[in-house]
């Protein structure tokens, strides 16, 4: 018997994992928590096989989730399901103890093999983030993708992480507004991010390095 934790304050989502979990692994247990209160709790009534545990969970302190599961059952696994870009997150949580990370947007199938992988007491990895993984704890410095960045793309950075919008960047540059919207997509393709926030996260990872 394989006993499964989910750990999500989205209810569709701890349905789906279930119904995964349910119908591919037999015979196991699954239970359910809505915040790290509940995680808590429900790890001093009983030993479980497998956490799958959301970054962002209520109550609960990114990274220092970890501690405080392994605290209560050191011999637990842990696989990080979450909607935050894998190219930021996973080795960094895979580092700090993490068996997995799997991002929101995940198929079934990865899920499973996922899942798998873990339960046989293996790290998973994505392709992207086994290179990510292999390349950072190979003794290499990390490349620092802010080192690509021309001087004006910098400028145009600089501006976009204080807030201001393309067209105020433009006037404070004496630039023309698709110019600096020019600027702003290289930075975004070089950086390898969606958004602003993700833009943020990315600059925060690499800003001391």
């Amino acid at each position: 018997m394989t006993n499964f934790l989910i750990a999500d304050d989205h209810n569709i989502i701890r349905f789906g994992l279930k119904q995964i979990i349910s119908t591919s692994f037999i015979p196991s247990t699954v239970k359910e928590a809505a915040s790290f209160d509940e995680v808590v709790g429900l790890l001093e009534q009983r030993p479980f096989d497998l956490l799958i545990l959301d970054i962002n969970l209520p109550g609960g302190t990114h990274l220092a989730m970890l501690d405080a599961v392994r605290l209560r059952q050191p011999a637990i696994k842990i696989l990080i399901f979450s909607a935050s870009d894998e190219k930021v997150y996973a080795v960094k949580y895979l580092q700090a103890g993490a068996d997995g990370y799997l991002e929101k947007s995940t198929s079934n199938v990865e899920i499973k093999n996922a899942i798998s992988t873990i339960l046989r007491n293996e790290k998973y990895m994505s392709p992207a983030t086994r290179q990510q993984w292999l390349y950072r704890n190979s003794g290499q410095p990390r490349e620092n993708p802010l080192s690509s960045l021309s001087a004006r793309e910098t400028d145009v950075l600089n501006f976009l992480l204080q807030g201001h919008p393309v067209a105020k960047i433009a006037d404070m540059l004496s630039l023309h507004v698709s110019t600096v919207s020019t600027y702003k997509t290289r930075i975004y393709s070089k950086l390898e991010v969606q958004n602003l926030v993700e833009l943020l996260q990315k600059v925060e990872l690499y800003k001391n390095n």
